[in-house]
């Protein structure tokens, strides 16, 4: 019988990829959606590829819809934590009820699922838990402040979770993916920013919304899919596995380059200041 796992937000993007390439490598895969359309959405891209996987109706921020999901799929060898959202705007302009909105998704969400799924794992002395943070959880970019927190909390409660189980069997890692082509790029930006509270904002989030719609452009993410398989299968999984060019660029340059240079290519990639030297560079060139 082969190893099940579920894989949140499964219909689009990340999670859906996921599911296909878990199944063609033999895996009982079960994806959950919140809607019974999206659910057959799945199983009809997998049937296209000759691929058969479950579903599960789940809305991962509702605890009781979590718990009866848990309990209709039995016996798992895996999570993957997948679902989530982008929120995006300047701090001062997202009110309370959105940034707990973005943590309940991002952050409480992932390990509540973990919390129902480890009684079996630890019974069985064996199991894999995979959370999908990003690049974010490693940097923070303006105007992305309050998803950057909550992928940093993430990153911090999975360390706590990989540490605190590993006695039982069970292996935790982090799959931090850069910019890939899915939803969540368009989903960010989907209705527009937040009314800005400033004319910098305003002209920054302009030129958000059309950098947004370019998402289709960027790479793939079947790879952050096989990076998946990776951490899922590897007898000794990393902690953390890196996926994407710019995710690789951005952590090493977040290491080595000084905060006020690293403040100042961020601000101008985001459009919050014009490309002109810093005042400490112009007194040092010439």
């Amino acid at each position: 019988m082969p190893n099940s796992v579920l894989v949140t937000g499964a219909n689009s993007g990340i999670g859906l990829v996921t599911c296909l390439e878990l199944a063609a490598a033999g895996w009982d895969v079960i994806g959950s959606a919140r809607t019974a359309d999206k659910a057959a959405r799945l199983v009809e891209v997998a049937a296209q590829q000759g691929l058969t996987v479950r579903t599960v109706l789940l809305d991962v921020d509702d605890p009781a819809s979590c718990a009866a999901a848990v309990q209709n799929v039995g016996d798992l060898h895996a999570l993957v934590n997948n679902a989530g959202f982008a929120l995006s705007g300047a701090v001062e302009d997202l009110s309370d009820e959105l940034v707990r909105a973005q943590l309940e998704t991002n952050v409480v969400a992932p390990m509540r699922l973990a919390r129902l799924v480890l009684p079996g794992m630890r019974e069985r002395g064996d199991g894999r838990i995979v959370n999908v943070s990003s690049v974010a959880g490693r940097l923070t970019t303006p105007l992305m402040g309050w998803y950057c927190a909550s992928k940093h909390a993430l990153e911090a409660v999975t360390d706590a979770l990989r540490m605190e189980v590993a006695g039982d069997g069970v292996k935790v890692s982090l799959v931090e993916p850069g910019m890939f082509a899915t939803d969540v790029w368009s989903a960010a930006q989907s209705g527009g920013f937040p009314a800005a509270t400033n004319p910098r904002y305003a002209a920054a989030y302009a030129r958000g919304e059309s950098l947004g719609s370019r998402s289709h452009k960027l790479p793939d993410p079947v790879w952050v899919a096989r990076t998946i398989r990776v951490a899922l299968t590897n007898p000794v999984p990393l902690a953390r596995y890196v996926v994407g060019a710019d995710a690789v660029a951005g952590i090493a340059l977040e290491t080595v380059l000084p905060t006020v240079l690293l403040d100042y290519a961020k601000e101008v990639s985001t459009g919050l200041r014009s490309a002109r030297r810093l005042p400490l560079v112009s007194r040092l060139l010439p």
